[in-house]
């Protein structure tokens, strides 16, 4: 097929960035880049009609962690680290509420809570530690009691089967296809293009170039390339230490007369549950297959879908019936640090990937740091 004039233009103008993934990563990036640097062309490359990494297939939480999370990153990364995280997340969810009207993408602010039961050893950890806690946490969040016991709310919030319960009044919940939505609006009125259906295929560095090809057979030159593709990044680039790991969530039919409002985390995170008006949203439960979790297919599984309803049936809407209506999964992306990372593949490209299951929070800001490694 012969190309028209359009097209021919299209492939002959060099752009001054590149970017590989429209999810929030790609987004806040190109919005970063032209903030810096007005008029200049910027491309977003997406393989889809939408994203499909984590940006969407997430569970909307807006927080900055739990204690026993903190805790737990304090012993593996140390302090410094685990502080130097915790202020990433709380100013990108700082850099949300500055960015747009919170009713854009749905920001409700109904809190946050960890919960547990007298049998795990990180409530201990939390006992011992959680004053510690709050007065590290002060100077980042400008309050003095980031966390507090709140036990006695758990049955005004219709929970069964836990022991003790961590509110964060910081936290809260939004719309992640909604606020993915904002940012693409936001990034084209500085000038970014989005080309949807348009897959990755490979790239080539010539006469100080990126030469980049899609799949399609469009060729396009730029300065400078960036991976935002998590996940999916070892695919295009195998030889990077990225572990994928598969959230899978299910949704209810809307309950009569649901108790449940706030965000909630159990089990050092790996379930995650909040209300949606009068609908619950649980995810996670991989740890019952770890290692088959470890993948990129989207799929669901009869064992982790399962797992999920009897949590909920016994935790969550115990004696109460309720019907599944939406099931799906996205996926996340680990490094054994824990610890994002911006990754120099050659002096014309980067990957900035593994935001290790906090993405909301952190991308505002990493993509800050990507930007100051690209200009």
């Amino acid at each position: 097929m012969q190309k028209s004039y359009w097209e021919s233009i299209e492939e002959s103008c060099v752009y001054d960035l590149i970017i590989v993934g429209a999810g929030f990563a790609g987004a806040w990036c190109a919005s970063e880049f032209l903030k810096r640097k007005p008029g200049s062309r910027v491309l977003i490359l997406e393989r889809g009609p939408q994203p499909m990494g984590a940006s969407t297939r997430n569970a909307g939480f807006s927080c900055i962690g739990s204690p026993s999370e903190m805790l737990h990153d304090s012993e593996v990364m140390g302090v410094d680290k685990m502080l130097e995280m915790a202020e990433m997340r709380f100013r990108g969810l700082q850099k949300i509420q500055d960015s747009f009207d919170s009713k854009v993408f749905d920001y409700e602010p109904c809190g946050g809570f960890e919960l547990f039961n007298q049998s795990q050893p990180e409530l201990a950890n939390v006992r011992s530690k959680l004053d510690w806690l709050n007065e590290v946490l002060a100077k980042i969040t400008g309050t003095n009691s980031t966390f507090n016991w709140c036990n006695k709310e758990m049955a005004s919030q219709g929970l069964t089967g836990f022991d003790s319960m961590v509110n964060n009044s910081l936290d809260g919940s939004i719309h992640s296809g909604k606020l993915l939505s904002a940012l693409h609006q936001k990034a084209r009125a500085q000038g970014a293009i989005i080309r949807f259906d348009s897959e990755y295929e490979a790239y080539e560095e010539l006469h100080d170039l990126i030469h980049l090809r899609t799949k399609a057979g469009l060729q396009l030159k730029c300065e400078k390339l960036l991976f935002c593709t998590n996940a999916y990044t070892s695919h295009l680039i195998p030889s990077l230490d990225i572990t994928p790991a598969r959230g899978q969530v299910i949704v209810t039919k809307p309950i009569k007369g649901l108790k449940l409002n706030g965000t909630f985390h159990y089990d050092e995170g790996f379930y995650y549950f909040r209300h949606i008006q009068n609908r619950v949203l649980l995810g996670g439960a991989r740890n019952a297959a770890f290692e088959v979790e470890k993948t990129t297919d989207l799929n669901t599984t009869p064992l982790i879908q399962n797992t999920l309803e009897d949590f909920l049936a016994k935790h969550i809407l115990k004696d109460i019936p309720f019907e599944i209506e939406y099931r799906w999964s996205g996926v996340m992306a680990f490094t054994k640090s824990k610890l994002p990372e911006i990754i120099s593949i050659s002096p014309r490209a980067n990957a900035l990937v593994a935001c290790n299951g906090m993405g909301v929070a952190l991308l505002p800001i990493m993509a800050e740091n990507a930007i100051d490694q690209i200009i």
